[in-house]
């Protein structure tokens, strides 16, 4: 008697190197309930490869988007945001407002939170004219590149998120914290192991320490799971730094990382980062219709640069607690 089929194993999914895994189908009648029937199939195939893109669905507009997501997590409301997004229902949001002309390196979504998204979920509705794609990279593997003395200072110390919010760059106030109410944005910081001060001016300004690699909570698979090169000074455009720097000084940029006892970041550590990730990026080219999922943990995902409309939404979803994944840091609450 053969042993039981996994669900994995019931897609026939396409694994080429330097693609993201590809699982064509034809379920342009009815997405949602296509999804709905072949959850446990792709979340098995999330376990096993990290990310899925699924070709054929037909998604044409946000409310059978939002369907489709729904059928195959639960969704969050993001908090934290670095950037603007547009809010089409409870969930369901535009991919973050970034030039078209700048790449978006490669993160994992709230990386820097006590509470995150274990899946992404992305839908293009309009695929762009030229570039665009949303790469992805294997985070385990992505470690195992990076020195192990690189490794084990951010395993000691952690990194270090330094935040300025304005209304020039990046998220204000109240996107990032749903609203601009002092007490509330001051409830929240303490509730999440943010340190914040109040600057004369208004401005906020805020710091949160965290774990630079933590332990899968599926598959115990150690993850460089931060967004430290992405938010770090020396991965915004040099123009764009330079002129940031002359208005609101070294200390003003909307964000910057450190490493966790404070210590600077230099270009070459940045460097370092993004090209591992880089030399282990698959990619492809988005189609009007595509649905690509993001084990968030796993897979660190990006935005290459794009010319024309483009059209993705994004949604967050099953809440994982950092706690849950063996932090190499405590962070006191509170």
């Amino acid at each position: 008697m053969s042993p039981p089929s996994s669900p994995a194993s019931l897609l026939d999914v396409d694994v080429q190197l330097g693609k993201p895994p590809i699982l064509r189908i034809d379920a342009r009648g009815d997405a949602p309930r296509w999804a709905a029937a072949h959850r446990d199939a792709v979340r098995a195939v999330l376990v096993q490869h990290g990310s899925l893109l699924i070709r054929g669905l037909g998604l044409r507009d946000a409310a059978q988007t939002e369907a489709v997501f729904r059928a195959l997590g639960s969704l969050m409301t993001e908090k934290e945001a670095f950037a603007a997004r547009r809010r089409y229902s409870a969930g369901v949001y535009s991919s973050s407002k970034w030039p078209p002309n700048q790449p978006m390196c490669m993160h994992h979504e709230l990386s820097y939170g006590l509470e995150f998204p274990s899946l992404v979920l992305f839908a293009c509705l309009t695929a762009p004219a030229k570039g665009g794609a949303t790469p992805v990279a294997d985070s385990p593997t992505v470690l195992d590149a990076l020195p192990t003395e690189l490794i084990q200072r951010f395993e000691r110390v952690g990194w270090l998120l330094i935040r300025n919010y304005n209304d020039e760059i990046g998220a204000s106030i109240a996107e990032a914290f749903g609203t601009d109410d002092r007490r509330a944005v001051e409830s929240y910081c303490r509730a999440n192991a943010i340190t914040f001060e109040w600057r004369f001016d208004g401005a906020l300004r805020t710091w949160q320490r965290r774990s630079a690699v933590v332990h899968h909570p599926l598959t115990g698979q150690r993850c460089w799971f931060n967004q430290i090169a992405f938010l770090n000074e020396w991965t915004i455009d040099p123009e764009v730094r330079e002129y940031l720097v002359d208005m609101h000084g070294e200390d003003g940029l909307p964000f910057t990382t450190r490493f966790g006892n404070g210590d600077t970041i230099g270009a070459d550590v940045v460097q370092l980062i993004n090209e591992a990730y880089e030399a282990h990026t698959a990619r492809e080219p988005w189609q009007a219709g595509d649905l690509m999922l993001v084990d968030n943990l796993r897979t660190a995902h990006g935005r290459e640069r794009f010319e024309g409309p483009r059209e993705v939404l994004v949604a967050m979803a099953d809440a994982q607690h950092l706690a849950g994944c063996s932090p190499t840091i405590e962070v006191a609450v509170g």
